[in-house]
């Protein structure tokens, strides 16, 4: 039996988003840029996702444009609003933290940005923001929640030091890991550009959002046929749409109460492992973090080894966010916080989901147990 921790990475499907999807799988097939009566139902199926998800992250309908994922999303809001800045012969300055998702990270580093420190805890330093914010600033990209350690971002705040230091520059949040969690309508009311992915909260892979608001001026990094509003060309994955829409709006009618029930998992798999383990430190403990994530140092066991043996028990874990390859490398999120790199060699993310058990949380404690006391012995064994 397979005990998946991995939910921050991607989750399993909502069965909302499976019924919503069959018809477009099956017998619908329509492209919704047609004028005939099949493209018509298409269409009529992509306007109404477009206001379940607009109404749940607090935009209207004209504000959303669909993607391909949180990446497409985020490069489009970075990439995007850059380019139209160069076009109207304006500052095109771009900036984000220096946490974000690899999406924003090397979208403001193509276009020659400023990444603004973080405290230990994983929170931008206001203070450093307002010294990279001028008038020059374009667009300032913090995530609303991070994906490594689930340090949750003071927008409005953080929106409050942009408007102080310029009135040009438009806030972009990547909200994809925040969004099955946190009101997104409410904690990124401030923000100007908003990304979501839909598989991370229980939706198909393939298919985000990105909302944008009214007098964001935004150039296409996709052209063609000129499909959401000019801003992204390409036939719509209706499918994906719908499936996508339907697991947006599950999430949001349980939300309070799988938070809570994530919430009570997560501490007691980190009380658990911390009274059978000695080194076990939690990291970000002490500031407003998602309910699901726990993010571990287990104090002289080497991440890439534990992750061999808990997959060999049947375990799904990680260290940190996803990469191509599947291999492990030094995360720069913990960097950015000041953790040293052998103490990040022995980070461990748990990441729990809506489907997760309680068997599954006994299941895991036992499995990195058992690892990590295997893979301390030889050092032990050495002295």
């Amino acid at each position: 039996m397979t005990t998946y921790l991995d939910h921050a990475a991607t989750t399993p499907l909502r069965p909302e988003a499976f019924e919503a999807m069959g018809p477009w799988l099956t017998g619908s097939f329509g492209n919704p840029s047609g004028g005939h009566r099949v493209a018509r139902e298409a269409r009529r199926a992509v306007d109404e996702a477009r206001e379940i998800v607009a109404g749940v992250l607090g935009c209207e309908p004209g504000e959303l444009v669909f993607t391909s994922g949180g990446t497409e999303a985020d490069n489009l809001a970075i990439a995007g609003v850059a380019g139209a800045a160069r076009r109207a012969g304006g500052p095109a300055g771009v900036l984000c933290s220096a946490v974000e998702h690899h999406a924003v990270l090397h979208a403001v580093e193509a276009e020659g940005g400023h990444v603004v420190g973080v405290d230990a805890y994983g929170m931008i330093d206001l203070d450093a923001l307002a010294d990279a914010v001028d008038d020059t600033t374009a667009v300032v990209s913090v995530m609303l929640a991070n994906n490594e350690v689930g340090t949750v971002q003071d927008l409005d705040a953080i929106a409050a030091v942009v408007a102080a230091r310029t009135s040009g520059a438009v806030l972009h949040t990547d909200a994809v890991q925040a969004a099955p969690w946190l009101d997104v309508a409410a904690r990124a009311a401030r923000a100007q550009l908003i990304s979501v992915a839909a598989h991370k909260f229980g939706g198909p892979q393939g298919v985000g959002a990105l909302v944008v608001r009214k007098g964001v001026r935004l150039s296409p990094i996709l052209r063609g046929g000129g499909q959401e509003r000019e801003m992204r060309s390409g036939t719509h994955n209706v499918a994906g749409i719908v499936g996508m829409s339907a697991a947006l709006a599950a999430t949001a009618a349980d939300r309070d109460a799988a938070s809570a029930a994530v919430e009570r998992r997560r501490d007691r798999l980190v009380a658990r492992l911390a009274d059978s383990l000695e080194g076990v430190v939690e990291t970000g403990a002490g500031t407003s973090r998602l309910p699901n994530i726990a993010h571990l140092r287990l104090e002289g066991v080497d991440n890439e080894a534990l992750l061999v043996l808990l997959d060999d028990a049947d375990v799904c874990a990680s260290a940190g966010s996803s990469c191509a390859s599947g291999a492990l490398e030094p995360s720069h999120v913990l960097a950015a916080m000041g953790i040293g790199r052998e103490d990040a060699r022995t980070a461990l993310r748990l990441s729990l989901g809506r489907t997760t058990t309680d068997v599954d949380v006994d299941r895991g404690v036992e499995a990195v147990v058992a690892a990590a006391c295997r893979l301390r012995v030889p050092a032990r064994s050495g002295r």
